[in-house]
């Protein structure tokens, strides 16, 4: 007889590369997010060695801020897309 207190371990059952496919199938743009924030990144150590007469902290403000910036682009689009999904994109009963 099953009691109220039965828990689902097949959450808990998945290893990290199932969690992570079925985590960018529910959100696709955050993991879009996440290579551009390290290609951002990698870019600006790259471009570390030819800032020329640039301070360092502002070198690295302005890597922070261009890294942000698709971050938060992608998770806009992201909860764009999934308000569409679920407002406008469901198939009429």
């Amino acid at each position: 007889m099953p009691t109220g207190t039965d828990v689902s371990l097949s959450s808990y059952d998945e290893d990290q590369g199932s969690k992570l496919i079925r985590k960018a199938r529910e959100a696709p743009f955050v993991p879009i997010a996440m290579a551009r924030f390290t290609a951002i990144v990698a870019y600006g150590l790259y471009k570390l060695k030819s800032r020329g007469n640039t301070k360092m902290s502002v070198h690295l403000i302005h890597m922070r801020v261009a890294a942000q910036h698709f971050v938060v682009g992608a998770m806009t689009l992201d909860m764009g897309y999934s308000m569409y999904k679920e407002f406008w994109a469901k198939p009429k009963p």
